[in-house]
């Protein structure tokens, strides 16, 4: 009997139970003074906090059953044998399958791979002996949903060996019914078709719960079609956890007169490292063996061992109570969302899914204009295709807002053939790991209503932002649906070449200037700089935008901004030049002059004694001679006036400078591009003001002195002062002749006044 050793080694679990509440307080204690995830290096950082106690028992199940494979054979086999025959009948009792069979796997699709060889075996009576040649003869047909996980199909056939033709992808309801659930009259169409031509229909997979939406098929029906033509039914999905509720839905509750189902165990009830089951009906031993559905080893009966522990550790009330409390968090949002405008719930099932996928959705008001003002065959289909891009480039960086707001959610951001990109919440599969709470739901509605004005504004700003582009020259837009925000630009420089889709380093370098100076305006846009779609030249991406965002002056800074990079980049390859042209020319200048100060002073000087004596009782008199490139001027001049006089040369008066764009004065603490709030209601009367006073203010200061009236005089001079007249025009002659950026200048003699 095994009863010594279950009793063994219950009190073993017991003592193990103890150090683990033991280690559990420690590391609530420590995780109060700093987070776990410091301890943990490496990929696993931050990656375990939520196991809990459940998780710890599942693992201890593993190193458990490593101890136990060391026993004697027959203790070892009585154990084992106990081990697997309970958790069978427990797994069976929780999800009402009555009378059934385990195989417990690591992979999901594993089971479903030994069922279909198992099928084969039941039909293929010579299969044994013959192999390949019985199914060459009358091949076997495998029917998968349209709505089945990716993927699936090509497994069966790798594992088996079977071609691919075997495979029969049954379409789901398109005019009638549910768009993922399976089309059972086009089913059985197919089925007579594939009989017609001396083909075998050998098993059907049918879905409770789809991967994507999770729409259960109608299982009822299905297994009437599948008794009438003697195919074996396969049901997998995740609202087969509902199961182990009180109320289940009657689609879902068919599931239990099936062939064969299989259960995910481990995500629904958060237990880590916890093999999948198969639960299947069949009276053959041998053909289970043959199939592998059964083994004699120890090693894989002991593959139940965690879940053994787990189920109970948990018990019958905290196995339906965890399931029981993710249906309610689906449920709950789903309530939430139908009171959100402009979310859009896209499987409402009638069956109380434990999955909602919902994505963000608004028709533009000019949208029902422009339709009826166009006619239908004038409307270009690439249009239609660029509007769904557009829109599921915002529910993509919805949903990924979205994850990281709420990270409890457990959200996925997926894509649907008909639907587009779409935000899925499937609490069977996340809260237990994640320990979602109703909170986490309220939370994660509230994020969706704070994301929505930005959407919404996002999506109308773009049509203006586009006219506006269009209408501003040397700007282009350029279309990429793909991009989540305002929209994208490219500045044309004077050198591009617009039929060219080669990189363009100057291109480059202006927007890469004009991306800097756009995020150093701190507004509340982001800008980001990548190539076009399908080119290499440099494009500015404005990211998402609020309702008071001024798109005139947000192009307008973009043009203009732009335009004086590139003139101000010409200017420095016109001046480096310029300087390397004068350089070259006073080199041969003072070539020339020395040549002649040769001359002028004679051989006779050259040599260092003579030419001393010489100097000496005869010295000559000779000017420091020099050349200095005026910048301003573009020209060469003489540095003798510098020598003699002891001053620098005025020059030629600088060209004032281009004035760059000047901004729309703005309130104090107001962001760039924010419209003006003047004239606006939303102001109160003891604040507006002040409000206008600040932006007079602003306006002021904006007009510069030069612009300011002539006759206002000085507070510290009477207005017919001469001096304070004159001392101002010398003022503004030094302003002007010498920008605050040259040297200091030198006082002038008295005879250059």
């Amino acid at each position: 009997m095994a009863d010594p050793t279950l009793a063994e080694m219950g009190k073993n679990l017991k003592e193990a139970m103890k150090m683990l509440e033991s280690s559990q307080r420690r590391t609530e204690e420590e995780n109060e003074k700093k987070p776990l995830s410091e301890d943990i290096p490496g990929p696993l950082q931050g990656r375990i906090q939520n196991i809990g106690e459940q998780g710890h028992m599942a693992l201890l199940g593993h190193s458990l059953g490593a101890y136990i494979s060391t026993l004697d054979k027959e203790r070892l086999r009585k154990l084992t044998t106990r081990i697997l025959s309970d958790t069978t009948l427990w797994l069976c009792r929780i999800f009402r399958y009555e009378n059934g069979c385990a195989y417990f796997h690591e992979e999901e699709r594993e089971g479903l791979a030994k069922i279909c060889r198992l099928a084969i075996h039941s039909r293929y009576e010579d299969f044994v002996v013959d192999g390949f040649n019985v199914l060459y003869n009358k091949k076997p047909v495998v029917y998968l949903s349209a709505a089945a996980r990716p993927g699936l199909g090509q497994y069966l056939c790798n594992q088996l060996g079977l071609p691919f033709p075997c495979l029969c992808r049954v379409p789901c309801n398109t005019m009638f019914g549910s768009q993922h659930q399976m089309d059972v009259a086009f089913l059985e169409k197919l089925i007579k078709d594939d009989i017609e031509r001396g083909r075998l229909p050998l098993l059907l997979v049918a879905n409770a719960g789809t991967a994507a939406v999770g729409h259960t098929d109608k299982i009822g029906r299905l297994k009437e079609l599948c008794e009438q033509y003697g195919i074996w039914l396969h049901v997998e999905g995740v609202n087969l956890a509902t199961l182990a509720l009180g109320y289940v839905s009657s689609s879902v509750l068919a599931a239990t007169k099936c062939d064969s189902m299989t259960l995910t165990p481990g995500p629904w009830l958060g237990l880590p490292a916890v093999p999948a089951v198969t639960l299947y009906k069949h009276d053959d031993p041998a053909l289970t063996l043959v199939a592998g559905l059964t083994s004699n080893k120890p090693s894989d009966k002991l593959r139940a061992l965690p879940l053994w522990l787990s189920l109970q550790y948990l018990g019958l009330d905290g196995i339906v109570e965890r399931i029981k409390h993710a249906c309610q968090l689906s449920q709950r949002l789903q309530e939430n969302l139908k009171k959100v405008n402009n979310i859009k719930i896209l499987v409402e099932d009638a069956l109380s899914s434990p999955v909602v996928v919902f994505r963000f959705s608004q028709e533009l008001p000019s949208s029902d204009t422009v339709s009826k003002a166009v006619p239908a065959p004038s409307v270009a289909p690439s249009a239609i295709g660029r509007e769904r891009q557009s829109c599921d480039a915002l529910n993509r960086w919805l949903g990924e807002q979205l994850k990281q707001l709420v990270p409890a959610s457990g959200l996925t951001v997926m894509d649907l053939e008909v639907e587009g990109m779409c935000v899925r919440f499937s609490p069977l599969m996340t809260a237990a790991v994640l320990g979602t709470r109703g909170e986490d739901v309220d939370e994660l509605v509230t994020c969706i209503q704070s994301k929505l004005p930005v959407l919404t504004c996002t999506l109308q700003l773009r049509e203006e932002f586009k006219q506006e582009v269009e209408g501003t020259a040397g700007l282009l837009y350029v279309d990429d649906p793909n991009w989540p925000g305002i929209g994208v630009v490219r500045y044309e420089h004077a050198n591009d070449d617009k039929s060219s889709l080669k990189s363009d380093p100057e291109g480059e370098k202006i927007h890469a200037g004009l991306l800097k100076k756009l995020n150093e305006l701190e507004s509340d846009l982001t800008f980001k700089m990548g190539p076009e779609y399908k080119s290499m030249k440099s494009c500015i991406y404005i990211g998402m935008a609020s309702d008071d965002i001024d798109i005139s002056e947000l192009v307008e800074t973009i043009a203009v901004t732009a335009r004086e990079i590139e003139e101000n980049s010409r200017l420095l390859e016109n001046m480096t030049e310029a300087v390397q042209k004068g350089i070259q020319e006073a080199q041969s200048q003072l070539q020339k002059a020395n040549e002649e100060r040769l001359l002028e002073e004679g051989v006779l000087r050259q040599i260092p004694l003579v030419g001393s004596v010489l100097n000496w009782f005869s010295p000559v008199q000779t000017s420091q001679k020099g050349r200095t490139f005026n910048l301003t001027a573009g020209s060469l001049e003489s540095t003798e006036h510098t020598y003699v006089y002891k001053v620098q040369g005025t020059g030629v008066t600088p060209p004032p400078t281009p004035s760059g764009f000047h901004s729309k004065p703005r309130l104090p603490g107001q962001k760039p591009f924010k419209r003006s709030l003047r004239g606006s209601d939303a102001m109160s009367e003891t604040s507006s003001v002040s409000h206008i006073e600040d932006l007079e203010k602003v306006e002021h200061l904006s007009i510069g002195p030069e612009q300011s009236s002539p006759e206002a005089p000085s507070p510290e001079q009477p207005p017919g002062d001469p001096c304070a007249q004159v001392s101002q025009t010398e003022v503004l002659q030094n302003k002007t002749q010498h920008p605050a950026d040259d040297h200091p200048q030198v006082e002038e003699p008295e005879s250059l006044r």
